[in-house]
């Protein structure tokens, strides 16, 4: 077994004993910088990021290979990467890109495996007469379709 393949199997160990959280990032270099990024449906502590990184290098012989290992949290405002992210944003506010419209703000109401609904509101001409009237807007949106989103912190 490789190098990689040998942290890939410790970092899947180490989620598999929190199933509370789970990656968004992993990258190695070829000077064997470990690159470890975690989101968690709770959140992440910095005692979940030492377990994680605890749970790699113990299992690891220093005098065998040369490696840094860095095991983070998501930042706050980065973009959200997979529908576990989605689900835990439930009743937050997004910003959402897409390459084909306009970007869009609103209400993350729903997510599922393949689609998360938006709710937002707009002022929109009355039906009948003069003036405008403040409607609830609704919009099922496939992660496909996204090129960007993020959470907005106020």
């Amino acid at each position: 077994m490789n190098f990689r393949s040998t942290i890939e199997k410790l970092l899947q160990e180490a989620l598999d004993q929190n199933p509370n959280l789970f990656l968004i990032d992993f990258t190695m270099g070829s000077d064997n910088s470990i690159r470890v990024i975690l989101d968690g449906d709770k959140g992440v502590t910095l005692q979940d990021c030492v377990s994680v990184s605890r749970a790699i290098e113990h299992q690891l012989d220093r005098d065998e290979y040369d490696f840094s290992l860095e095991v983070a949290s998501v930042g706050v405002g980065s973009p959200l990467q997979n529908e576990r992210q989605y689900q835990k944003n439930i009743g937050r506010k997004i910003h959402v890109e897409f390459s084909d419209r306009p970007s869009m703000e609103g209400l993350l109401s729903e997510a599922d495996a393949h689609s998360f609904t938006m709710t937002w509101k707009q002022r929109e001409p009355k039906p009948i007469g003069k003036g405008k009237v403040t409607v609830t807007k609704q919009k099922t949106l496939s992660y496909t379709d996204v090129v960007s989103s993020k959470v907005l912190v106020k």
